[in-house]
C-alpha cells in the first residue's frame, strides 16, 4: 500500500503488521544488490523509489510464501508499476475522485479509463456506485479486456435479517469500501472452495456490456469472520480520533474534493458527538496542507462550513531540520516552495472567509490582525513574509514545520507534545491572543487534513510509539 505515514515499512505488511526492520533491511539489500549486478550498463539508473519498493514487495511476498497478496495500485492503474500481475484472483475499483490530474487526466472519464487498466481477461472485477459516465467508461474497459465487471450491492443489503454491521473505520463513505471488500474476499474464498457465499451470475459472452447496466453482484450471508473483520479493521490516518486530554485530534488524509466532503461530514458528526464542556469554551482548529497539483482553493472552500476558530498552515516537514526523519523526507520539494504554498493557502482561506461573511449572517466578522506569523530568525526559524500588498484579515497562521504548528495548537496541554517556545518567538498578534484562548478552552477540536503526508507527520509526533 502507499503512501506510508510514519515509516516506510508500513507499505509492506504480512498478516496486517509492517515487516520488521531486520526483514526490511535483509530484502532491501538483497533486491538492491541483485538489480545492481544485473542492470544494463547502457541504462545504469536504478528503479525509482516507488518502483523499487513495488519490486521489493513482490519479492518479500514470494520469499515469505504468503497465501494471498493484496496490492494497492499507486497512481492510476493502466501504467502503474503494480499492474504487472497477469492473472490476479480478482480486481476492485473503489469510488473515483479527481486526483493526480497531470498524470491521469482532468476528467472523471479519463481517470476511469486509467483505473480500468487493471482489468484482466477472465478475471472478475467489482466496483461501487459511480457517476453515470465514469461507470460507462469502466464498463467499456471491461468489455475491451474481456473482463466480467459487477456492481457491489449496498452494505444495507447484507444487513437484511441481521443487526447493523459495525465498521472499525468511521465515516459513511467507508460503507461502500466495506461492500467492495466483502465482494473481493468472497471471490477469493470461493476460489479456495468455500461454500454458501452467494454465486455470481456470469455475463454471457455474447451479450454487449455497452449500453447495459453493470450487473449487480449478489449480497450473501456473511461469515462470523467477515463481521469481525469489518468491526476490527484499523487504518491509521483515515477518520482517526486521538483524545489527548482536553485536545482531541481528528486525523484524515483526505486530499480530493470528494474525500474532503466525506471528511467534513465525518468531522462535524464526530465533533458534535463529543460531550459539550459545561465550564468553559470550545475551540475548533484546522491544520491543513496540500501537495502536488491539487486545487487547494476548492478543498479549502469545502472546509469553511466547519466554523473553525483558527486555521493553521504548515509544510509536511515534521521539523525544520529533517536530519532525524529520513522516512518522511521528500527530496522533490524544497522548504521554500512548501512555505510559499502555505502562504498562498493562508491568503485563500482569508479570501474565502471574507466572502463567507458577506453571505452568512451567522458568521462573525474575522478579527482584524496585522501581518503574518513571523518566527524570529534568531531562534532558527524562517521569516515568513506575505506576498500580499496588505495585511491579511483572518485568524490564519503559517508555521515553518509541523512540530511548531502542533505545539502552538496544543499549548502544552497534550502530554505527547512539548510546550511552545516562550512568548516573543511568535510576535503575530493572532498567535499570542489565540494561545491564550487555546490554553483556557475546556475543549480543543483539531482537524488535520489535506495530505496523507501531513497526517503521517502529525502521527509521528502525537503517537511516538509508531516510530519504534
Amino acid at each position: 500500500s502507499s503512501p506510508h505515514l510514519v515509516q516506510v515499512r508500513e507499505r509492506i505488511r504480512i498478516n496486517g503488521q509492517p515487516i520488521s526492520k531486520d526483514l526490511f533491511n535483509k530484502y532491501f539489500w538483497l533486491v538492491y544488490n541483485r538489480l545492481e549486478e544485473t542492470k544494463d550498463p547502457a541504462h545504469s539508473s536504478m528503479p525509482a523509489y516507488f518502483r523499487f519498493l513495488t519490486i521489493m514487495a513482490f519479492h518479500v511476498f514470494l520469499q515469505e510464501k504468503v497465501d494471498l497478496a493484496v496490492v494497492e495500485v499507486g497512481i492510476g492503474g493502466t501504467y502503474d508499476c503494480t499492474n504487472i500481475v497477469r492473472a490476479p484472483v480478482v480486481c476492485g475499483v473503489s469510488s473515483l475522485g479527481i486526483d493526480h490530474t497531470s498524470i491521469l487526466g482532468d476528467t472523471m472519464e479519463k481517470i476511469a479509463w486509467q483505473k480500468g487498466g487493471i482489468f484482466k481477461p477472465g478475471v472478475p472485477a467489482f466496483t461501487v456506485v459511480q457517476p453515470e459516465r465514469p461507470l460507462e467508461v469502466l464498463r467499456e474497459r471491461a468489455q475491451e479486456r474481456k473482463c466480467s465487471l459487477y456492481l457491489c450491492p449496498e452494505l444495507d443489503d447484507f444487513e437484511e435479517g441481521c443487526q447493523a454491521l459495525e465498521l472499525g473505520l468511521a465515516g459513511a463513505h467507508q460503507r461502500s469500501n466495506a461492500a467492495l471488500a466483502l465482494q473481493l474476499a468472497r471471490t477469493w474464498l470461493q476460489r479456495r472452495g468455500c461454500q454458501g457465499l452467494g454465486e455470481l451470475k456470469e455475463v454471457p459472452p455474447s451479450s454487449e456490456l455497452l449500453g447495459r447496466p453493470v450487473p449487480l453482484a449478489p449480497a450473501f450471508r456473511l461469515t462470523d469472520a467477515m463481521i469481525q473483520g469489518l468491526r476490527d479493521t484499523e487504518w491509521l490516518g483515515r477518520t482517526q480520533v486521538l483524545s489527548h486530554g482536553p485536545v482531541t485530534w481528528y486525523l484524515d488524509g483526505a486530499h480530493t474534493t470528494s474525500s474532503i466532503q466525506a471528511c467534513v461530514r465525518w468531522f462535524r458528526q464526530a465533533a458534535l458527538s463529543q460531550d459539550k464542556p459545561h465550564d468553559g469554551s470550545e475551540m475548533r482548529v484546522l491544520l491543513f496542507n496540500a501537495t502536488g497539483d491539487r486545487d487547494t482553493a476548492a478543498l479549502l472552500k469545502l472546509l469553511v462550513p466547519c466554523h473553525f476558530d483558527y486555521a493553521v498552515f504548515c509544510p509536511n516537514f515534521t521539523e525544520v531540520s529533517l536530519a532525524n526523519n529520513a522516512d518522511q523526507q521528500n527530496f522533490n520539494v524544497t522548504l521554500e516552495n512548501a512555505l510559499t504554498r502555505c502562504l498562498e493557502n493562508q491568503q485563500t482561506w482569508t479570501r474565502l472567509l471574507e466572502e463567507k461573511v458577506g453571505q452568512d449572517p451567522w458568521l462573525p466578522s474575522p478579527p482584524r490582525v496585522g501581518g503574518l506569523l513571523q518566527p524570529t530568525p534568531a531562534r532558527g526559524s524562517l521569516l515568513l513574509v506575505s506576498p500580499a500588498p496588505r495585511p491579511l484579515n483572518s485568524p490564519a497562521l503559517v508555521f515553518p514545520c509541523l512540530a511548531q504548528a502542533l505545539r502552538w495548537v496544543a499549548q502544552g496541554r497534550d502530554p505527547h507534545l512539548a510546550a511552545p517556545m516562550a512568548s516573543g518567538a511568535h510576535p503575530h498578534p493572532a498567535a499570542s491572543s489565540g494561545a491564550v484562548l487555546l490554553r483556557e478552552a475546556a475543549a480543543v477540536h483539531v482537524l488535520v487534513t489535506g495530505s496523507l503526508h501531513l497526517v503521517g507527520g502529525a502521527l509521528r509526533l502525537l503517537v511516538p510509539a509508531l516510530s519504534q
